[in-house]
């Protein structure tokens, strides 16, 4: 079994088939799937789609890339909405300095108001990190001297320190499609040196499908095919990837029930 830690199933690319998507996701072995937040304004529709399915959950956020066109979050805002029972997460909220779609120091804002709800509620942030490496772990190492909170680096694509940096704080790492793409060898080396302890795998669907799907609309069942190149990078069997992968994601996203048969 795994658990699908990132992916959209809100967004218009599914509206057609969701049920049909969901369906197919379970026939793989994928029991469990978050989708992901990118606009607080948008919450009904991430919850309703939690709602409709038994064995997808959700979080509430705000992208950096919508971080200046949406209202400013407050922390309390953030915690009143996280109280739902399906919502197992805060974010995605963080940095993109490859885009740079928003004011750096508003996206910068946006995501420590996201930590310090994390640090409330107990619940992960989920973080979006592009070309943004030094900041980004300069934020961790500050706020988390500050006072803990879990949170996770979702799709990494980033370089080894960031990733070292954050395995140190105890920031879960999940590695989406991208990781199976031929000219990703040097993320597969790093992933290779990072601890299965805390690792996660994700699609981040409807993007970023992974080979052998590269081209097409990625979907929640393609997290399989992931999830077996990282058993190959790590050298065990993808029985035992899925069995970390899944006890990893439920221990971060604990709020989420347990799983038969899942420590």
């Amino acid at each position: 079994m795994l658990i699908d830690t990132h992916c959209h199933l809100d967004f218009p690319d599914f509206a057609p088939e969701q049920a049909e998507i969901v369906a197919r996701a379970h026939a793989r072995g994928v029991r469990r799937m978050i989708t992901i937040s990118t606009h607080l304004s948008r919450f009904e529709q991430v919850k309703t789609v939690a709602e409709k399915y038994e064995n997808v959950f959700f979080t509430v956020g705000t992208h950096p890339h919508h971080s200046h066109e949406e209202v400013m979050p407050t922390v309390e805002d953030l915690v009143s909405l996280s109280r739902h029972p399906k919502c197992v997460g805060l974010g995605e909220a963080g940095l993109d300095y490859h885009y740079d779609s928003a004011p750096r120091d508003i996206s910068r804002q946006v995501f420590l108001t996201h930590i310090e709800a994390a640090r409330q509620t107990g619940l992960p942030l989920v973080i979006h990190t592009r070309d943004a490496d030094e900041d980004c772990a300069t934020i961790l190492k500050e706020e988390m001297s500050k006072g803990a909170f879990k949170a996770l680096l979702h799709c990494f694509t980033s370089g080894e320190a960031l990733a070292l940096t954050a395995i140190g704080l105890g920031v879960y790492i999940s590695f989406s499609g991208v990781l199976t793409f031929k000219n990703s060898q040097s993320l597969r080396d790093i992933a290779k040196k990072l601890p299965l302890s805390h690792l996660l795998v994700e699609t981040d669907a409807p993007f970023l499908a992974p080979i052998p799907h590269r081209g097409k609309r990625n979907e929640p069942a393609y997290v399989v095919d992931t999830a077996r190149v990282l058993a190959e990078i790590k050298e065990v069997d993808e029985g035992e990837i899925a069995r970390q992968t899944t006890e990893n994601a439920l221990r971060l996203f604990s709020k989420m029930p347990p799983l038969e048969g899942v420590r």
